[in-house]
């Protein structure tokens, strides 16, 4: 297993989410990312919890991890284990007052509770290998890509169809 942390968030050209995985002992050169497509609501709840920012309201995150410390378990780890039809496998692991428990988990719900939990990520070589791509140097940074989808959104809010009439 090779240790990751979330690099950033993401949109792919579909205006999918996507969280970026990279390694923690990543060189110099050009980064190898792990790209894990996410649905819309978990994207917000890793953003939430990366940041650091508190919700208003609890996530369903924020309630999982508030299950956990009131039963005393902990979130010891992250692993995501495989890769399956372009699907992501992952396991998540607790401390719990009975011992050790693994469970089978969406990648995307296991890294929002690592994200609150301060777990650790751990990425299989073989997903990295199947996964992983290089971060191209011009690429633009997750946060810049975030401003650039803002902004599409306010256009498309604030056009108007008669704009484009000739």
């Amino acid at each position: 297993m090779v240790p990751v942390r979330v690099l950033g968030l993401a949109v792919d050209s579909g205006m999918q989410p996507v969280v970026l995985l990279t390694p923690l002992d990543a060189d110099d050169g050009p980064r190898t990312l792990v790209p894990i497509w996410v649905g819309t609501q978990e994207a917000a709840s890793i953003s939430v919890a990366v940041s650091g920012e508190e919700p208003p309201r609890p996530l369903s995150h924020d309630l999982m991890k508030r299950l956990l410390d009131t039963v005393g378990a902990s979130v010891d780890r992250v692993d995501v284990t495989r890769i399956e039809d372009g699907t992501f496998y992952a396991e998540l692991s607790l401390t719990t007052g009975t011992g050790r428990v693994v469970l089978d988990c969406r990648p995307s719900d296991a890294i929002a509770l690592a994200a609150r939990a301060g777990a650790p990520l751990f990425v299989a070589e073989a997903v990295l290998a199947d996964a992983g791509v290089l971060e191209e140097e011009d690429a633009p940074d997750p946060e810049e890509a975030e401003e650039r989808v803002e902004e599409f959104r306010r256009f498309l809010d604030e056009v108007d169809p008669e704009d484009f009439q000739g």
